[in-house]
């Protein structure tokens, strides 16, 4: 019996829609009435979605993060 080895990649973000494959940052009231109505809102990253899934599933937009980041108290 033979068997093959699938090597271990990491995903790179790109601009070809790698977006969905991170938990992005969004106002919590955004993200509220979006899980209430349903409607699409917008990470600071400009990317809009309707959050659905688990987002301490996947790593953290590095774009939301330095965005967050850089606004003051």
């Amino acid at each position: 019996m033979s068997t093959d080895l699938l090597e271990d990649t990491k995903i790179t973000p790109t601009d070809t829609g790698d977006h969905d494959l991170f938990s992005h940052y969004a106002r919590k009231s955004d993200i509220e009435r979006s899980m209430f109505e349903g409607i699409p809102i917008t990470a600071l990253c400009g990317k809009r979605w309707r959050p659905s899934r688990d987002f301490t599933k996947f790593p953290i937009c590095q774009t939301c993060k330095d965005i967050y980041e850089g606004i003051p108290e």
